[in-house]
């Protein structure tokens, strides 16, 4: 059995695919398999595996349709292999030869971390590096955090700061123990964006957490139309609630302030989209993420209606400023629309 499973999860793309497996197969640590799972993809990304297919560590899985979700590829992945540990190193992505040298002894030293995680760079299509570090994405959190390795309790992790993001924005920089991944049932499969913030979750839940402020993972970025849709069709702002909600209800103490400034910003979000002229979102849209606020706490009626006001007062605002006294103005931002929530 190998002490890793490599599973690069493929659709599409077949321009990065050649420089992604040799990241692979170039770590200066061998013991691993490497596992290739299309998504029936369209292009020319078979052809390009085919050259290394013909290694005895390597194995590939064909879709013959489409899964329209990465997480079940990751699943199906882990199903088909056997190493302790799990690599899932995203087809766009590129690995330093050290990556598996580094975060590997840490699981081994930690039997109670689930997950260690390296820090990493962005890089276009072209290799050139956007970004030095996504230190950037996380320092609003915690200033100097991320920027040293550190070993961390799960619960705590999720408490303070996997509450407000994804703090493990590429899951090509992660190295998993399979034991707790299958503990957990695997990645959630009807998640379309943020599977991978409920994955990381769920393992910390359970589990602890490792990180290494080196930089051994360049993330790749491109347009992707996927993203842009699900925001205007309010997938997007529902998942996020969904992840909310599981933390909640989790054996985690969070603040009931904390809690109701996301529910607000996730609201504010919903109230925003409804008026945007590209927003595609629907009756059932709507019934679904009024469901999702209810579960996630109280006066949930109060929460959306006050915040339909503030957007209204702002858009009229905005529209009559430039021509009404200042005076009346003055009074106009003065004046008080909403009322406290009631107490329980």
């Amino acid at each position: 059995m190998p002490k890793v499973s490599v599973i690069i999860p493929n659709y599409n793309h077949a321009p990065y695919l050649q420089q992604r497996i040799q990241s692979v197969l170039n770590q200066t640590f061998q013991d691993f398999d490497l596992t290739y799972l299309d998504d029936a993809s369209t292009d020319d990304s078979n052809a390009v595996f085919k050259q290394f297919e013909p290694q005895p560590r390597i194995k590939a899985i064909y879709n013959d349709l489409n899964s329209a979700s990465p997480f079940k590829q990751w699943n199906k992945g882990v199903r088909a292999t056997t190493g302790e540990y799990i690599w899932i190193a995203e087809s766009d992505d590129v690995a330093d030869p050290n990556f598996l040298a580094t975060l590997l002894p840490v699981l081994d030293r930690n039997p109670n971390v689930g997950l260690a995680h390296c820090q990493s760079c962005r890089i276009d299509p072209n290799n050139v590096v956007v970004t030095q570090s996504l230190r950037e994405w996380v320092e609003d959190l915690s200033a100097d955090r991320w920027s040293h390795d550190f070993v961390a309790n799960g619960l705590s992790e999720c408490q303070k700061y996997l509450v407000f993001r994804n703090t493990i924005p590429n899951a090509s920089a992660v190295l998993i123990r399979r034991s707790v991944y299958e503990a957990i049932g695997g990645a959630e499969e009807s998640l379309i964006l943020t599977g991978d913030w409920m994955t990381w979750i769920r393992i910390l839940l359970k589990s602890d957490i490792a990180f290494c402020a080196q930089i051994l993972n360049s993330f790749r970025t491109h347009n992707s139309s996927v993203s842009s849709r699900s925001y205007l069709n309010g997938t997007e702002i529902c998942e996020y609630m969904l992840i909310r909600q599981t933390l909640e209800e989790s054996n985690i103490q969070l603040p009931t302030q904390t809690l109701a400034k996301i529910k607000e910003q996730s609201i504010d979000n919903w109230v925003n989209l409804t008026f945007n002229p590209e927003s595609t979102i629907g009756l059932k849209d709507h019934l679904k993420f009024y469901r999702l606020a209810k579960k996630t706490g109280s006066h949930t009626e109060i929460t959306i209606l006050r915040r339909l006001a503030h957007y209204l007062r702002h858009q009229t605002t905005r529209k009559i400023r430039p021509w009404v006294p200042k005076s009346i103005m003055s009074a106009w931002d003065n004046l008080k629309i909403e009322k406290p929530i009631p107490s329980k």
